[in-house]
């Protein structure tokens, strides 16, 4: 691929990311709270989210192995961080599940699509034509304003998305299949802080690395997840009247 051609995928991506947008405001995707057997076929949500998630971490790892960058500072840190959430999304997040949820294959196979996608992308913009010299940088990119501020977004966002799934997978007891209003945490502003963690993370990535690839996967990352934290506070108010209060959606104060 040229750089012009990768320009393209990147414009292309972000028109993408539009359609799935607005689409999302209008059908629900059918997993978690809004499954429906008209989604067809599921299986385990354990392995579905496995399935999805660890194509991304494959071709990343890859790419990076056949980029010829190495352990070069900073873009081998960068690669780490990335590999990190995707480790715990692949291989920890999902047998931390709970119940007996099933994903629909169909909502899988999607997933897997964009990974891989996305893998390309973020691989592109870090390994093969990045915005930023990041060689001639060295360890001296993280003294950078927008570098440490990034890092420390990146983390906070984590810990938050970390902490919020916890709250999530503990709010029934083993057997019960009841739907609990979560509260702790971010819950107390959001009614999906999962999703506000995840926005944080992958923003403060961007910030980081100053990759347009990123800034595009950011978008993606609100396209997909803002009609969706809108379903679910529409279902929260349906099912808990005033209890969900004032609450926003995704951004605290905000949406």
């Amino acid at each position: 691929m040229s750089h012009t051609a990768f320009q393209f995928f990147l414009w292309g991506m972000s028109v993408c990311a539009l359609f799935v947008f607005i689409a999302l405001y209008f059908v629900r995707a059918g997993y978690g709270l809004f499954r429906t057997s008209a989604w067809g076929y599921a299986v385990d949500n354990r392995w579905a989210w496995m399935l999805m998630e660890m194509p991304v971490f494959v071709v990343m790892l890859v790419l990076w192995w056949l980029s010829g960058v190495g352990c070069s500072n900073p873009v081998f840190i960068f690669f780490l961080l990335f590999e990190l959430h995707y480790f715990q999304r692949s291989f920890v997040f999902p047998f931390l599940i709970t119940g007996k949820s099933r994903m629909p294959v169909s909502i899988m196979s999607m997933g897997i699509v964009f990974n891989v996608l996305n893998g390309l992308m973020q691989a592109g913009g870090l390994f093969y034509f990045p915005s930023v010299d990041y060689a001639s940088e060295g360890f001296r990119y993280f003294l950078q304003p927008h570098a440490w501020i990034g890092l420390l977004v990146f983390f906070a966002g984590m810990a938050i998305n970390w902490h919020s799934d916890h709250v999530i997978r503990h709010l029934r007891q083993p057997g019960d299949t009841a739907h609990y209003l979560p509260e702790k945490g971010l819950y107390r502003f959001v009614t999906s802080a999962n999703y506000l963690g995840e926005l944080v993370e992958w923003t403060g990535f961007a910030l980081l690395t100053a990759s347009p690839a990123a800034w595009v996967f950011v978008w993606w990352t609100f396209a997909n997840l803002a009609p969706r934290a809108h379903a679910i506070r529409k279902r929260y108010l349906a099912e808990f009247g005033s209890r969900v209060g004032r609450r926003k959606r995704l951004i605290p104060f905000i949406y």
